[in-house]
């Protein structure tokens, strides 16, 4: 992982694995926030409510500190990390993978569980490719609406993804600008009048 690319997956992807009766179902999905997490990981709840453990992991960004893994009642250290520890061994990031387990009356024990659980979290990672994408800055860029085309050109033409926009006679737009056009897209956006960037956060 450069500084300036990431892969993540492209889509999402689940598989099911079965040991002694247990059955383990991964849901393998790319996120960007942890509230993208927290919606999922509800909908997976509501869809399994008989399910005895949701056990999750997700890695986001590229500093490698914003990550978090749970083993929602299974043993300690026998779900989430290796879990976690699939994703970082596929080398992506703005992913979450939650497993949901079914028991089947026979316990399996610490190496049982953290065999299941990593291979169900390969198997649905396996079935969902890898892509390489551009490392974003978020910028808030503010102008009047007369000037809406002009930004736009600047933005379509740099590569940058518009995340949200708020758009009157006053116009905001939050803006996903990428690492390696930034200061192109700074010093074009300088030369027009009435509109000012600030970095998000």
């Amino acid at each position: 992982m450069t500084e300036d690319f990431y892969f993540t997956i492209e889509k999402p992807s689940s598989a099911e694995f079965k040991d002694r009766g247990s059955k383990f179902i991964a849901y393998a999905f790319p996120i960007e926030t942890t509230d993208d997490f927290k919606k999922q990981l509800q909908l997976l709840k509501k869809e399994h409510p008989k399910a005895v453990h949701h056990c999750f992991a997700y890695r986001i960004g590229t500093d490698g500190n914003n990550f978090r893994s749970s083993d929602d009642g299974e043993p300690s250290g026998s779900a989430g990390k290796p879990i976690l520890g699939q994703v970082d061994s596929r080398g992506v990031t703005n992913t979450a993978v939650i497993v949901v387990r079914y028991f089947g009356g026979t316990l399996l024990g610490v190496p049982g569980l953290i065999n299941a659980y990593k291979t169900a979290t390969a198997l649905a990672l396996q079935l969902t490719p890898a892509v390489q994408k551009q490392v974003e800055i978020v910028h808030i860029i503010e102008f009047e609406y007369t000037k809406m085309n002009e930004v736009m050109m600047v933005l379509k033409q740099c590569n940058c993804r518009v995340i949200s926009n708020h758009m009157q006679l006053f116009c905001i737009i939050k803006a996903g600008i990428p690492k390696t056009r930034l200061e192109e897209v700074m010093d074009r956006v300088k030369d027009l009048p009435n509109v000012t960037v600030k970095k998000c956060g």
